[in-house]
């Protein structure tokens, strides 16, 4: 290569210039280079923090892996591209020579006879190269004009056939002896055999017996603590009964990583990958998926300078990918951050806007095939909020919601209070605004109002044109663009803006000065004695949106009455238009209905069953947001309503359904999962953990480490991430203290050899920050609630958790509510208890890991310490014992008798 390379970490920069020599340089001296000469350079974001520079451009091996290897992943740091590319690893951080081996190792697989993924390549290469790639000119000596013209993505996706519904599901009885012999197939010759596992299979089982009666499903919940072998003793009978009953089973997940996970442990069932791919089906919200018309648009100049090449990186990309997931499939999650996130949001239907069959990519939409994939399928692998947004709307798009496993079970609760939430907010009035008139800003692409989506059908028909004009006229009432700094401002526009002007005046005037506000974080007050302005406001507000609602139900019913009664104009892309339309206004005709209920509460009387609350939503300092709030009291009524009691099976499982798990109290557990709700009382399992704790893990609890000491908790963070050697997962309860700890700590860690990632402070999603965690040892990731729950790191790279302080509930409005409803303090323990027991169920994955759980808290109540696995050694220890401990547990020394002693031969 005959460009020069320049990596930048926390230990150092170093740029190798074109010959190969290596030098270190200055931030200011490679900022002047590379400002003058475009260089190689891996993750240019993240090259860009650690210089200082967010300007910096140059020749970015990761979008070139992603032309070149389109839907393949790779680890975004050298390790990890070298991993992918089959090289040696770089030497360490100051190898800047690598990226020009990585580079030549890319470019030669470009002129490989049988590079797999030639297709299409040189067509996407005359895009980018008019949109000035910087790869471009390179590729272009390398990739020759094929001899056949190339096919768009859209002519070769394959199209999905209409198939007849699937009957229902026979009704069978599941037998121990089925599941047995289900389980041992998967399991295959010769495997342990784990009577834990074993017995767990058989208590799922009981979800899959016929139902008794109506609304009363066989409900299970099931406790199996880590190593039982959970996922593979629910998948042994729900694809037993799937493939004798010809059913259909949803396996809901909370997190992305356990529907990856599930993917591929189903491979066990269905070893076939041809027959695996039509009896496993992978289902996400519309929001996650590649809009092919979106894509469309944006390749044909709906997107500008770096948004286009992104466009048609994912172009390259959908001609390969399995199914067109953006968020968790085999897009790279590094790939779209290389690029900004609106540049990927624009690509995704992310405000309803599909018009489904009248789209003239829908026989080879990625949505419409998974949905019609998942009618078929015996296992479809889903998340919480999907099923219950599906159940809610009364459709499972095909399939029936009849048999349901909920893994992640603890998660239940929240996913539940999201989904059966109202908020009434400026950005959702935005959204709906959007959606009725089109944004004000676009002049291009599909991103318009109701009337350029309809206005074939308005020119033939004249209610239906009328009903359009006077939707048109009531929503210019909604806020639009600058609608934020007009409220912050005090120049309200129309009566939305002028509500929500109210609202934040009412937050300021009762939040501030409240114990426990954070001047840079989001504030909240009850709705109670409400101000006149807001009671004022809301009457007019409510009023405007009955203006909007009322049109809308003229124009849906006209819209009815034409497919009922079809006119002769009325061809079938019309007729797919108009269903769109219909199903589009139906949703946000129920978003205004819920908002005007929300709106008449105001200056009333509360409703017991409601917590409502007015909030001012910023991050650092900065508003983002005003709106009123409604959650459910308790969320598990609508949804043992909408989802448990139409079911006929139903397993709630989890490492954690109960705050201890050495007891026999299952009332919280039953409370948080709906149980409670049912005529039929719901079956109970435990099953504990086969793991050692006492011999493989250990608590300690530092005692003299005073909270709101950033300096002293850096301090801390440093020594023992350095005495664990890396392999540190480090978990904040406040972003602000997580940012001040990896200032100090950062670059005096990686001088040492100890590189250190951090949520909210490197731009990389958090998906790949888990990745690289994984992959590199001697690494350490700070995060906070993503990454207390949603870990998977088993083996050496992940040895030590520690957790700057007690995870207590943010005192939020709603938190108070149901504090006072669920017990006070006991409540606030139960939350705080599960939260501890998923954090240390990061720490321990396999029978043979090993490592240090440390809770930072000069005064930790002994009782959260229940929250441990029974058994765990638990000593309350200042920080020089600590450290010494951990440093001992990494080089395998024997520990004392009195952990406050420390070990010989260690120190800090």
């Amino acid at each position: 290569m005959s460009y020069p390379a320049l990596t930048a970490t926390h230990a150092g920069v170093w740029i190798a210039d074109a010959d190969g020599r290596t030098t270190g340089v200055g931030r200011g001296e490679a900022i002047r280079r590379a400002g003058d000469t475009p260089h190689l350079l891996l993750n240019a974001p993240v090259v860009a923090s650690r210089l200082g520079y967010p300007e910096l451009s140059g020749l970015d091996l990761l979008e070139l892996f992603a032309f070149i290897h389109p839907a393949r992943f790779a680890v975004p740091t050298p390790r990890g591209l070298a991993a992918a590319l089959g090289l040696d690893p770089p030497q360490g951080d100051s190898d800047a020579g690598f990226l020009a081996r990585a580079a030549a190792a890319l470019l030669d697989t470009a002129d490989d006879p049988a590079w797999p993924e030639r297709h299409g390549a040189w067509s996407i290469l005359q895009s980018l190269g008019r949109q000035r790639w910087a790869w471009a000119p390179v590729l272009a000596r390398r990739i020759r004009k094929p001899d056949a013209p190339e096919r768009s993505v859209f002519t070769t996706l394959p199209k999905w056939e209409e198939e007849a519904p699937r009957p229902a599901p026979h009704t069978i009885a599941l037998t121990d002896n089925v599941i047995d012999a289900r389980l041992d197939a998967m399991l295959g010759p010769g495997a342990e055999r784990r009577e834990g596992q074993r017995a767990y299979a058989h208590a799922a089982g009981a979800a899959f017996q016929p139902r008794q009666s109506v609304n009363a499903p066989n409900m299970v919940l099931a406790e199996a603590g880590t190593g039982i072998g959970k996922t593979l003793g629910y998948l042994a009978p729900a694809s037993g009964w799937a493939r004798a009953a010809e059913g259909t089973v949803w396996l809901s997940t909370y997190t992305k990583a356990l529907q990856r996970q599930l993917d591929q442990e189903a491979a066990r069932a269905y070893p076939d990958p041809a027959e695996k791919r039509t009896r496993v089906v992978v289902r996400k919200g519309r929001e996650n998926y590649l809009c092919l018309l979106n894509l469309e648009d944006a390749v044909q100049g709906g997107f500008a300078n770096r948004a286009q090449v992104f466009a048609q990186l994912a172009a390259r990309w959908a001609e390969y990918s399995r199914d067109g997931d953006m968020v968790g499939g085999d897009l790279p999650g590094w790939l779209p951050a290389l690029f900004g996130r609106t540049s990927f949001s624009g690509l995704t239907d992310r405000r309803g806007e599909c018009i489904y069959a009248g789209c003239p990519h829908y026989r080879i939409c990625f949505i419409e095939r998974a949905t019609r994939a998942s009618a078929q399928a015996d296992l479809v692998i889903a998340n919480h909020a999907l099923v219950m947004i599906n159940a809610a709307r009364g459709r499972a798009e095909g399939v029936a919601l009849t048999r349901l496993v909920f893994d992640e079970g603890h998660h239940l609760f929240d996913a539940a209070d999201a989904t059966f939430a109202v908020e009434l907010s400026g950005r959702e009035a935005v959204e709906l605004r959007n959606w009725l008139l089109g944004p004000a800003t676009a002049n291009r692409g599909r991103r318009r109002g109701l009337a350029a989506r309809l206005s074939d059908i308005a020119s033939y028909d004249e209610p239906a044109a009328a009903a359009i004009e006077r939707i048109g006229a009531a929503a210019r009432v909604l806020p639009g663009d600058g609608w934020l700094q007009r409220v912050g401002g005090g120049t309200p526009e129309g009566p939305l803006e002028t509500l929500l002007a109210a609202v934040r005046g009412q937050v300021l005037a009762r939040s501030e000065g409240k114990s426990g506000t954070d001047a840079g974080y989001s504030l909240d007050t009850e709705v109670a004695e409400v101000l006149p302005a807001v009671v004022e406001a809301a009457g007019e507000a409510a009023s405007a949106l009955a203006r909007i609602s009322a049109p809308m139900a003229a124009l849906k019913t006209r819209l009815e009455g034409l497919l009922e009664d079809a006119p002769d104009w009325l061809d079938g892309s019309a007729r797919a238009r108009v269903d769109g339309a219909i199903a589009g206004l139906r949703l946000r005709a129920e978003t205004i209905a819920a908002w005007t209920g929300l709106l008449a509460r105001l200056g009333g009387a509360a409703d017991p069953q409601f917590v409502d609350w007015f909030a001012l939503e910023r991050i650092d300092g900065r508003e983002f947001d005003v709106g009123i709030h409604r959650h459910w009291l308790d969320p598990m009524q609508p949804f043992a309503r909408v989802v448990l009691e139409p079911a006929h099976g139903v397993l709630v499982t989890s490492a954690t359904l109960r705050a201890r798990s050495d007891g026999d109290d299952w009332a919280d557990a039953d409370a948080r999962t709906g149980a409670s709700q049912l005529t039929l009382p719901a079956r109970h399992f435990a099953a504990t953990s086969p793991f050692d704790y006492a011999g493989n893990a250990r608590v300690l609890v530092v005692t003299d480490i005073k909270r709101g000491d950033n300096a002293a908790l850096a301090h801390a963070y440093r020594c023992l991430i350095e005495a664990a050697g890396g392999g540190t997962l480090g978990l904040f309860t406040a972003i602000a203290r997580l940012k001040a700890v990896h200032a100090r700590i950062a670059d005096p860690l990686a001088r040492a050899g100890l590189p250190l990632y951090a949520q909210h402070v490197d731009p990389i999603e958090t998906g790949t920050l888990v990745d690289i965690f994984r992959a590199e040892p001697r690494a350490s990731l700070l995060g906070t609630d993503a990454l207390r729950d949603g870990v998977d790191v088993p083996g050496a790279s992940l040895r030590l958790v520690v957790m700057e302080g007690v995870p207590w509930p943010r005192p939020t409005v709603l938190h108070a509510a149901r504090r006072a409803a669920g017990g006070g303090t006991a409540y606030d323990d139960r939350v705080t208890m599960g939260r501890l027991a998923q954090a240390f169920g990061r720490l321990i994955r396999r029978a043979d890991d090993r490592g240090t759980f440390v809770l930072i808290g000069p005064a930790v109540p002994s009782r959260l310490l229940a929250a441990f696995p029974p058994g765990t050694p638990i000593d309350r220890v200042g920080l020089d014992a600590a450290v010494s401990l951990v440093a001992a547990a990494h080089h395998g020394l024997p520990l004392p008798a009195d952990p406050r002693q420390g070990v010989a031969g260690t120190s800090r």
